[in-house]
């Protein structure tokens, strides 16, 4: 019988592709260094009508460093990144590494209570911050002396760019904060100026990133250095992408797949990272137009909302050679529709936060392949200097195509949750990380994701798993997208309920939707009931919130 040990997947590489890797850097301040020293004119940031180079974001970080030391920023720091993705983020990561600190990512569709949490737990003591989010959030929580962030710099989504596309930006105007310290008036100060070098430890926290809180308080896992650089080299060894490649970054930066997959490659490369604020699917497609860019990860939502554009042709997705897609599960249908529509062969890729983004993935020009009984499409294989299995609820291996926890061992998991020895010592034991999502692995080698552990509904005794149900709603010719979750119900315990928004144009039913899913899949796992929505509610990484269709 295989076994997860033997790493079947292997056999999956492809010619000439190695079952491990051996790091070129250790940390990221010396990747970025590299990068500076031998490509310093290479187009790093490309921002609407604005470009920075290697050297012109070195420049920035190092002023930027030698503002925050000046003004009491220490080793051992950490400085809170509050952003969207403009190029205040990749100069704010890079400035606090070489300032001796560590970074910590904000989603910026965080609230006040929310932002007061991350800050209050990570302990930062300086905060990079949007202006307008300033206004809005950040400016009383600071007033409010439950953190001890001590100094505050405010950025522009204006600055480093010309553009201001009214789409985005309408006739918004830089302000004058009075209460902060301006970034870009920083850089003009403190220009020329080079901190003290630094050289952070491998095993050292390069940026707290903290999970989605969806069963309990967020946790900060710390990707340190180590794993954060061995997953940008993954990403680079793994898709075979050089210099001459471009990264279009739809993902949001403060979420690992950005992170890692769109700054840490960039600085790797180096290549030219296009970014565009936030997600607006026509100004992302205007932005592919104008910069062609080679290579995209991101949320199967982007793909969806970028391929219904009107006037989007597949044309214009041309230049991009290279795509993956992750964060949640695609159904093949989905996939097969989104080829059709903009001519994207998109590969699947499977990561997570503690793992600094891909733990699996499809190999490049490989077709994942769909499981037969259950229709779920393949998340791929584990990665270079990767060890994954399927896991009981004992904790041993299950055997090979049986249903269990997936659980991951490799070099780019990380060492555990800022402050919480508990919550490490519950999901990281012996260092190999308990993902908390359910799936299988086949005798070739190929994973598969079923669904999260807690997202199973129990239908009468039975266990449904929402991806099955959702695979099965995306293969009507009608289905944009759709989302299924348990809802109470006193006779069966847990019902059935699915949400769909449709495609332009189309007309269905509730009722047509539920005789399509009865007829396509067993009795008890079919929708009890179909509400018809607009859009579905999601993260800004575009992951979709079952948790709140389940208040609904």
């Amino acid at each position: 019988m295989t076994s997860y040990a033997e790493r079947p997947w292997l056999a999956r590489y492809g010619v000439g592709r190695p079952a491990d890797i051996t790091p070129e850097f250790t940390t990221m301040l010396d990747l970025f260094r590299a990068s500076a020293a031998r490509s310093p004119d290479v187009e790093l940031i490309r921002y609407f009508d604005g470009v920075l180079t290697t050297a012109d974001v070195d420049r920035a970080s190092d002023a930027l460093a030698v503002a925050l030391l000046e003004r009491g920023f220490r080793r051992g720091d950490r400085l809170a990144l509050y952003l969207q993705n403009d190029p205040a983020f990749v100069i704010g990561l890079i400035a606090a590494w070489k300032a001796g600190g560590k970074a910590v990512a904000i989603n910026p569709m965080n609230k006040h209570r929310e932002l007061t949490y991350l800050l209050e737990d990570s302990g930062a003591t300086a905060l990079l911050c949007l202006d307008d989010l300033y206004a809005d959030v950040a400016r009383p929580v600071i007033a409010s002396g439950q953190t001890v962030v001590r100094l505050v710099i405010t950025a522009s989504a204006l600055d480093f760019q010309q553009r201001l596309d009214p789409r985005l930006f309408g006739s918004v105007l830089k302000p004058v904060v009075e209460d902060a310290l301006d970034l870009t008036d920083l850089l003009d100060r403190h220009a020329g100026q080079v901190p003290p070098p630094v050289h952070p430890n491998p095993d050292e926290v390069a940026i707290l990133t903290y999970t989605s809180g969806t069963t309990g308080v967020p946790k900060g896992a710390m990707n340190t250095h180590r794993t954060m650089a061995f997953n940008c080299q993954t990403y680079r060894d793994w898709m075979a992408l050089t210099g001459n490649d471009s990264v279009l970054g739809v993902a949001p930066l403060f979420h690992i797949t950005g992170l890692v997959g769109h700054v840490g490659l960039a600085l790797l490369l180096p290549c030219p990272l296009v970014l565009a604020h936030r997600f607006h699917p026509a100004v992302v497609l205007d932005a592919i137009r104008e910069h062609r860019p080679t290579f995209m990860i991101g949320a199967i939502t982007v793909f969806i909302a970028l391929a219904d554009v009107p006037d989007a042709t597949p044309d214009d997705f041309a230049s991009l050679k290279v795509v993956y897609s992750g964060g949640a599960p695609i159904a093949p249908a989905v996939r097969d529709r989104i080829k059709a529509q903009t001519g994207l062969n998109i590969h699947n890729i499977y990561g997570l936060t503690e793992t600094n983004s891909p733990s699996h993935g499809v190999p490049l020009g490989a077709d994942a392949p769909v499981d037969p009984a259950s229709g779920a499409l393949s998340i791929g294989v584990p990665v270079f200097n990767t060890l994954a299995r399927i896991a009981g609820e004992d904790g041993e291996d299950v055997p090979v195509g049986e249903i269990g926890e997936i659980a991951i061992t490799g070099p780019q998991v990380v060492p555990g949750y800022w402050n919480k020895p508990d919550a490490t010592a519950e999901s990281l034991p012996g260092g190999e990380l308990c993902t908390g999502d359910v799936g299988f692995m086949d005798a070739d080698g190929w994973f598969y994701l079923v669904d999260r552990k807690k997202d199973m509904i129990n239908a009468a005794g039975y266990k449904v798993w929402p991806r099955e149900v959702e695979d099965v709603l995306y293969t009507h010719p009608a289905v944009r997208e759709a989302a299924v979750v348990g809802v109470p119900d006193p006779y069966r315990g847990e019902n059935v309920a699915a949400y769909v928004s449709l495609l332009p144009g189309a007309r269905v039913t509730p009722e047509e939707l539920i005789a399509f899913c009865r007829a396509n899949m067993a009795a008890y796992k079919y929708p009890r009931t179909v509400t018809l929505v607009e859009d579905l509610p999601k993260t800004t990484t575009g992951k979709i919130l079952r948790r709140e269709l389940r208040g609904r």
